[in-house]
C-alpha cells in the first residue's frame, strides 16, 4: 500500500488532538479557542510525550488559509451602513483605546530593551481585544443583551476593522529600514484609494451578477461562487501590495450587503470552523515552554498591563465617547484580553521577519493568561464601580453618570458643513473611479491600440476617446451632484453673500475634472498646454451639457443606491427589519433585544396571556418574528411557537431575568434515547389471556402500557384495523409497537 503524504497524516492527528481537547474544554466551559491553542502546543515539537506535527510549512499554509476565512467570515458580519449608523461614540471610544495600548505596549516593550520593530508590533497586538473571547463571555454570563454589551460588540466591530488597516500599515513600515510620516501617509491613502474602488466597483458589479444568476444558484454552487470571489479577491490584494486576508475581508464586506448575506455566512461558517481551528492550533505549536520560563517576567508585565491598561484607559475611552461611568467600567473591563488578531498580527511579523521568534509564545501565553481572566474582569466591573463611587465627589458622580442622558441623539451641524461633507465625499469617491479608469486603459487598452494601429495618432486618440467616454458619467457627478440639493438651495436663497462661494464650489469641481481630462490628453499627445486646458475645458462642459451622459451617471447611482439597499428592502419585504425607535430607546435605562424561542421551549402551544410575561419578568413583546412575517404589537391571543424571534422591551435587568428564563424553561434532553427506539411485536392471546372478552379500550395495552396496536392479523393479505367495540378472543393474532420496556410489561402481564 501506498503510504499517506505528510500532510494527511499531519491534518489527522490534529484534528483529532483538537477534538479531543475541545471536548475537554467545551465540559470545562471555557473557549475554544484555548482548547486549539493547547492541542496545538500537544502536537509541536517542543512536546516530547506525544506525537508531533512532521511538516511545518503546510501546516503554515492552511493556517494562512485559515485566517484568510476568519476575516472573510468577519467581512460577512460587518457593514459599513452600520458603522455609520452608529454615531461618533464608538469611533472615539475605538481610536482612544487603540492609541493608549499601543502606546503602552510600545513603552513596556522599550522598558525590556528589545527592538524597535518588537516594540511596534507588540503595541499593535496589545490594542486588540478578542471580538470571539468577548462574545463567548457575554453569552455564557447571560450579559449578551444588556446595553453596554451592545456597545462593547460596536467598539470591537470598529477594532476589527482598525486592525486590518493596521496590518496593511505594520507591513508598510516593516519593508523600511526607517520609515518616515511620508511613507506612513502613503500607505493610508493607498488603503483608503483601493478601500473605496473595491467597494464601490464590488458594491455596483456583484449584487448586480447574484441577482442575475439567482434562479440558477442553490446552496452549493454559492458556496462555490462566494469562496471563489473571495480567493480572487485575496490574490488581487497581494498583487496591489496588501495581504490576503485583507482583500478578503473586502470582498466579505461587499457581500454583507446582498440579499444572499445570510445564507453565505452559513454556508461559509464550517469551512472558516476547520481552516481556523488549523490555523489557532499552528499558534499553539509556537509555543516554546523554554520561552515561557526566559520570558516569565515579561509575560506577567504584559498581563498586568492589558488588565489595568484596559480598566483605566479603556473606561476613560468609552467616557470620552459619551457613556456615564459605570457603564464606561463595564465596558472597559470587558475588553481587558487579547486573541485572535494579535495572534494574527504576531503572525505577519513572524512572516515578514522583523520581529523576534520569541515574542510570538509571550503573546500567546498573555493571551491564554487573560482569557481566563476574561469572565471574572466583567464581573469585577460592577464590585469596581461599587468600591470607588464612595471615594468621589457626589458631584462629579451625578455628571458621570447622567453624560450619556444628556447626549443629544443627532449632532446640529450647520448648512454649509453638511454640505461641503456631501461634496468632498462626492469628490473623492468619484475621483478615485475616474483614476480607476484611466489606470486600467493606459496600463491593458492602450498597448493594445499601439499594436493594432501602426500609425502613431490613431491609437491614442483611440484609447483617449474611450476613456473619457467612460469617465464621462463620474465626472458628471462630481460637478453637478449635489448642485439642486436642500443645503444648497437653502443657502443661495438664504443670502447674496452665500452665491460667491456656492459658485466656487461648482466651478472647483469643474477644475478638477478638467484636470482629469487633461492628464489623459497629456499623457497621449504633445500639444501644448494651452491647447490641453483649452480641450480639456471644452470637453468638461460638454459632459456636464449632455442629456445622454446625464442619463447614465443616474442610472449608475441608482443602480448602485439599490444595490447597497438591497439587503434593508429584503428585510422590510419580509419583515425582519427592527423598528425605527429601537435607537431612540439606547439613551435610557431601556432598550430592545431579540430572543429566539428554542425548538424544545416549554413555552411552545401557550398564548402571552398565560406565559404572563409582563407580570413575571417586566418586559413587553413588540412584535414576533415568524418565518418571514413580523407580528406587531401581539394580544394577549398570541400563541408562542418554536423558532419564533421575540423582540422585547426592557431594562438591562428585566431582559436578563427574560433571556434566562427562555433558555431554562426547554425539556429536559433524553441522555438514554437509544432506549426509546420503538419495535414491532407480534402478540397472541393465549385461553388466560386478561384481554379475552375486552375492548381496545378496556385492555389497557395503550393507557396502562404504553404500547399501540397497529393491526390485528386475519389471514388477509393486509392487516385489518381492530374497531371499538371488538372484542379480543382467543387466538387474536395482534401486532403492537411500543418500546422495549413496555412490550415487555405488557407480555409479562398477559402471561
Amino acid at each position: 500500500m501506498a503510504e499517506l503524504p505528510a500532510l494527511i497524516e499531519d491534518l489527522a492527528l490534529i484534528l483529532m488532538v483538537a477534538g479531543v481537547v475541545t471536548l475537554v474544554f467545551k465540559k470545562l466551559k471555557q473557549p475554544l479557542v484555548l482548547g486549539y491553542i493547547v492541542a496545538g502546543f500537544l502536537v509541536s515539537p517542543h512536546m516530547p510525550y506525544t506525537a508531533s506535527v512532521v511538516d511545518m510549512s503546510n501546516i503554515h499554509l492552511w493556517a494562512d488559509i485559515g485566517v484568510m476565512f476568519l476575516l472573510f467570515s468577519l467581512g460577512l458580519d460587518f457593514s459599513f451602513k452600520k458603522i455609520l449608523k452608529m454615531g461618533a461614540s464608538p469611533v472615539i471610544s475605538v481610536i482612544c483605546i487603540i492609541f493608549a495600548m499601543s502606546l503602552l505596549g510600545v513603552i513596556v516593550g522599550q522598558s525590556f530593551g528589545w527592538s524597535r520593530m518588537n516594540c511596534i508590533f507588540l503595541g499593535g497586538m496589545l490594542a486588540m481585544s478578542s471580538t470571539t473571547i468577548i462574545y463567548k463571555a457575554f453569552d455564557d454570563l447571560g450579559l449578551r443583551q444588556q446595553q453596554f454589551a451592545g456597545l462593547v460588540m460596536s467598539v470591537l466591530i470598529l477594532e476589527d476593522i482598525l486592525a486590518i488597516v493596521m496590518m496593511v500599515m505594520l507591513s508598510a513600515i516593516a519593508s523600511g529600514n526607517n520609515p518616515d510620516s511620508g511613507q506612513m501617509l502613503g500607505s493610508v491613502m493607498k488603503i483608503g484609494f483601493f478601500l473605496v474602488l473595491w467597494l464601490v466597483v464590488g458594491i455596483f458589479a456583484i449584487p448586480l451578477f447574484l441577482r442575475r444568476v439567482r434562479k440558477l444558484i442553490n446552496n452549493e454552487v454559492l458556496l462555490i461562487v462566494s469562496l471563489g470571489l473571495c480567493c480572487a479577491m485575496a490574490v488581487f490584494s497581494t498583487k496591489v501590495g496588501f495581504s490576503s486576508a485583507f482583500g478578503a475581508f473586502i470582498m466579505g464586506s461587499i457581500l454583507a450587503e446582498t440579499i444572499e448575506a445570510e445564507r453565505i455566512e452559513k454556508l461559509v461558517e464550517p469551512v472558516k470552523n476547520l481552516f481556523g481551528a488549523v490555523f489557532f492550533v499552528s499558534v499553539g505549536m509556537l509555543v516554546d515552554p523554554q520561552i515561557l520560563i526566559d520570558y516569565a517576567l515579561p509575560i506577567f508585565v504584559l498581563v498586568m498591563t492589558i488588565i489595568i491598561g484596559q480598566a483605566i484607559f479603556g473606561s476613560i475611552s468609552f467616557m470620552l465617547g459619551g457613556e456615564s461611568l459605570k457603564s464606561a467600567m463595564r465596558c472597559g473591563f470587558s475588553m481587558a484580553q487579547i486573541g485572535e488578531f494579535s495572534f494574527i498580527i504576531a503572525s505577519l511579523g513572524l512572516s515578514l521577519g522583523v520581529i523576534g521568534d520569541f515574542l510570538y509564545p509571550v503573546v500567546v501565553a498573555v493571551s491564554v493568561i487573560t482569557t481566563f481572566l476574561t469572565p471574572y474582569m466583567i464581573r469585577l466591573a460592577t464590585p469596581a464601580y461599587n468600591a470607588l463611587e464612595p471615594h468621589l465627589p457626589t458631584r462629579l458622580i451625578k455628571m458621570l453618570n447622567h453624560l450619556s442622558m444628556s447626549r443629544p441623539n443627532t449632532t446640529e451641524q450647520s448648512k454649509w458643513k453638511r454640505l461641503l461633507i456631501q461634496m468632498s465625499i462626492n469628490t473623492i469617491v468619484y475621483s478615485i473611479l475616474s483614476i480607476a479608469v484611466i489606470a486600467l486603459m493606459l496600463t491593458f487598452f492602450h498597448p493594445i491600440m499601439i499594436q493594432m494601429f501602426q500609425e502613431e495618432w490613431y491609437g491614442p486618440a483611440i484609447t483617449g476617446v474611450i476613456t473619457i467616454i467612460l469617465m464621462a458619467p463620474f465626472l458628471r457627478a462630481m460637478v453637478m451632484k449635489k448642485n439642486r440639493s436642500e443645503e444648497f438651495k437653502a443657502l443661495w436663497k438664504e443670502s447674496n453673500r452665500n452665491r460667491l462661494p456656492l459658485i466656487f464650489t461648482i466651478l472647483f469641481r469643474i477644475m478638477i475634472a478638467v484636470n482629469f481630462v487633461f492628464y489623459v490628453i497629456s499623457y497621449l499627445t504633445h500639444f501644448g498646454s494651452a491647447i490641453l486646458i483649452t480641450v480639456g475645458f471644452v470637453a468638461v462642459i460638454l459632459i456636464i451639457m449632455s442629456r445622454s451622459i446625464k442619463r447614465r451617471s443616474i442610472l449608475l447611482e441608482r443602480l448602485f443606491i439599490n444595490n447597497l439597499r438591497s439587503r434593508d428592502i429584503e428585510a422590510q419585504v419580509r419583515g425582519r427589519k427592527k423598528p425605527l425607535y429601537e435607537g431612540k430607546l439606547l439613551d435610557r435605562d431601556i432598550h430592545i433585544a431579540d430572543f429566539d424561542v428554542p425548538f424544545n421551549s416549554m413555552w411552545m402551544g401557550q398564548t402571552l396571556k398565560q406565559l404572563n410575561l409582563g407580570r413575571k419578568y417586566g418586559v413587553h413583546i413588540s412584535s414576533i418574528m415568524r418565518g418571514g412575517c413580523r407580528l406587531n404589537i401581539p394580544d394577549g391571543d398570541y400563541i408562542i411557537f418554536p423558532g419564533d424571534k421575540l423582540q422585547a422591551i426592557g431594562s438591562d435587568d428585566q431582559l436578563t431575568k427574560f433571556r434566562n428564563a427562555i433558555e431554562n424553561d426547554v425539556l429536559g434532553e433524553d441522555y438514554e434515547l437509544e432506549k426509546r427506539e420503538m419495535k414491532l411485536r407480534q402478540f397472541i392471546i393465549a385461553q388466560d389471556s386478561p384481554f379475552i372478552g375486552k375492548t381496545l379500550e378496556e385492555s389497557g395495552i395503550r393507557s396502562r402500557y404504553s404500547c399501540m396496536v397497529v393491526g390485528m392479523e386475519e389471514g388477509k393479505e393486509n392487516l385489518s384495523s381492530v374497531g371499538p367495540k371488538r372484542r379480543f378472543e382467543e387466538g387474536d393474532i395482534l401486532w403492537i409497537v411500543g418500546e422495549q420496556e413496555a412490550l415487555d410489561a405488557l407480555m409479562l402481564a398477559h402471561q
